[in-house]
């Protein structure tokens, strides 16, 4: 028996050296081929280079216009996953409060239903949609699409979390005479900070890279995300190789230190927003 341990231990170890080369080798290929040459790269991919050069990352800073790019991209993310958090949490905070009528559960049925049908199939319908309203070429177009097509998940996990706030919080704010939007905000809001850090990593991993919004929506480069500069080098016969790796770093630089800094609240808001009661 306890043979039979040490094997299924040793295989399952194995297994997970495996799996984590497959995930780090790439990784490990983007990084160093940044501070090789062109030539180094094709000769020698996998090895460590010869001579650190920095000069792709200078190079690939200011032909991107990095700084511009940076703050596109920033700013549509940031307002977007306000923009989700604010809905979702009004939204989830209704539904779960008033669930005894027929019409919210109706309402919540609508919503979730965003889940199962990508917003690329409504793609002409949301062209049409911004031109008529004058926002095409605006990162305001992107924000709106984004907070549109995220407010389904959102709100089923602020639902499923607020079930677990007790109700006679809300009825002792109601004896001191405070109204649905103060007790919404002094109150259910503050205890949501779990759930609102799970949305928060969640949609900021997806919003920072989504392409095919801006790719649409935004037809100046003056307006252009990180990912579109990065595009700019992948050619109907060719790549720039040595330009794409570094941009691509830069692109995942910011989001890297962020998930790093933010992991830790992923966890306990998932499993608080999946239990309910």
């Amino acid at each position: 028996m306890k043979r039979k341990k040490i094997i299924k231990s040793t295989f399952t170890h194995i297994l997970l050296l495996i799996m984590s080369a497959i995930v780090i080798i790439p990784i490990y290929y983007l990084v160093v081929t940044t501070f090789k040459s062109g030539t180094e790269a094709a000769l020698a991919p996998m090895a460590l280079p010869k001579s650190w050069d920095f000069s792709g990352y200078v190079k690939a800073f200011k032909e991107m216009q990095y700084p511009r790019a940076f703050g596109n991209t920033f700013f549509i993310t940031s307002l977007s996953v306000i923009g989700i958090i604010v809905s979702s949490s009004m939204c989830g905070y209704v539904l779960n409060r008033k669930e005894e009528y027929k019409i919210t559960k109706v309402v919540f049925l609508i919503i979730l239903s965003g889940i199962m049908f990508p917003y690329q199939m409504s793609i002409l319908g949301l062209y049409k949609l911004i031109k008529g309203m004058g926002l095409m070429n605006s990162l305001w177009s992107v924000i709106f699409i984004n907070i549109a097509i995220n407010i389904p998940f959102a709100t089923f996990l602020m639902k499923s979390y607020i079930s677990a706030i007790p109700k006679e919080l809300e009825a002792a704010a109601k004896i001191d005479g405070a109204g649905v939007f103060r007790i919404f905000g002094t109150i259910i809001f503050p205890l949501l900070k779990p759930v609102i850090a799970t949305v928060t990593i969640l949609n900021t991993l997806t919003i920072w890279n989504d392409f095919m919004g801006p790719l649409y929506f935004l037809q100046t480069r003056e307006k252009g995300v990180i990912l579109q500069e990065v595009y700019r080098n992948i050619g109907q016969f060719s790549t720039d190789w040595t330009s794409l790796f570094p941009m691509m770093v830069l692109g995942v630089l910011p989001l890297l230190i962020f998930y790093l800094f933010m992991q830790r609240f992923i966890i306990g808001g998932v499993m608080a927003g999946s239990v309910k009661g």
